[in-house]
């Protein structure tokens, strides 16, 4: 296996300890630096696989190394984290094409799983177009590659930082299925393909409206999903999975008619309408 090289960006200690402990040699060289100048400067002199950066630091700050990197090193995959969480930040770095975004703390494992899809990550500059980046509302496209369909979770997971932890888990959970179904299914994970989707934050709901560019389906012919099991057989679409070579799982539709309050689809079928009502 190829090293990787890290290079982390903070100015605690720390946190750049962390990392060297949690990614050892030879898998992984890790170059530190402590502002988004030097980690220019360290950049100039030294090409990277992966940049991960605070937000907050002296000087130039995450958010502004994230700018320039976009400018200079358009597909270097650049991963935000801070324990500074607030909206602004998550959109601030959605629309600066971040790779995924992380608020500390964050577990062991949260990191370890994002820094290696990151550092295995194939990406392009459109993979994610931001349309609108308000608070309440959030439009983008996306291409229909698999990956993304975490990423995007992640950032909107971060965005609903006010909901209790098992909410925000639940409505995360319930998008997740759905934005996969959209590329996977009707997107065909072809990365020519494009899903289109908006986020909308009212004062007692959470709103998420997906179109893909598949011919759509019916709830009539889903044997190869859990929610179109005759009674008494849930596992019945396993089978016919394996017989279209498709991989496992199949119980998407069927896990976010449980997580959301109301799913409601077109009469296609490629475009869908996720609603959370909020506590309180």
């Amino acid at each position: 296996m190829a090293t990787k090289n890290l290079l982390v960006v903070d100015d605690d200690p720390a946190i750049q300890r962390l990392f060297e402990v949690l990614l050892p040699e030879p898998e992984w060289r890790i170059v530190t630096a402590r502002s988004g100048k030097e980690a220019l400067d360290e950049l100039r002199e030294n090409p990277c696989d992966l940049v991960v950066t605070d937000i907050v630091m002296p000087g130039m700050g995450g958010l502004e190394l994230l700018e320039r990197m976009r400018q200079l090193y358009p597909c270097i995959p650049v991963v935000v984290m801070t324990a500074v969480n607030t909206r602004a930040h998550v959109l601030d770095s959605l629309r600066g094409r971040a790779y995924s975004y992380l608020s500390k703390p964050f577990t062991r494992e949260m990191l370890l799983e994002t820094v290696w899809s990151a550092a295995a990550a194939d990406i392009a500059p459109d993979d994610i177009v931001v349309f609108s980046a308000r608070p309440h509302w959030v439009s983008v496209e996306v291409r229909c590659k698999l990956t993304i369909a975490d990423r995007l979770t992640q950032f909107f997971r971060e965005l609903s930082v006010d909901l209790a932890p098992d909410e925000r888990e639940t409505i995360s959970s319930a998008f997740r299925e759905l934005l996969m179904n959209a590329i996977e299914h009707g997107g065909g994970a072809d990365p020519g393909n494009k899903v289109h989707l908006t986020y909308i934050r009212g004062t007692r709901s959470i709103i998420y409206y997906i179109q893909d560019p598949g011919a759509g389906f019916s709830f009539d012919d889903l044997t190869h999903a859990a929610v179109g099991n005759p009674p008494g057989q849930p596992l019945e679409h396993t089978e016919v999975r394996s017989r279209l070579g498709l991989r496992p799982g199949g119980f998407g539709i069927l896990l976010t008619r449980s997580f959301a309050d109301d799913v409601i689809y077109n009469e296609k079928g490629n475009e869908v309408v996720l609603i959370k009502y909020l506590a309180g």
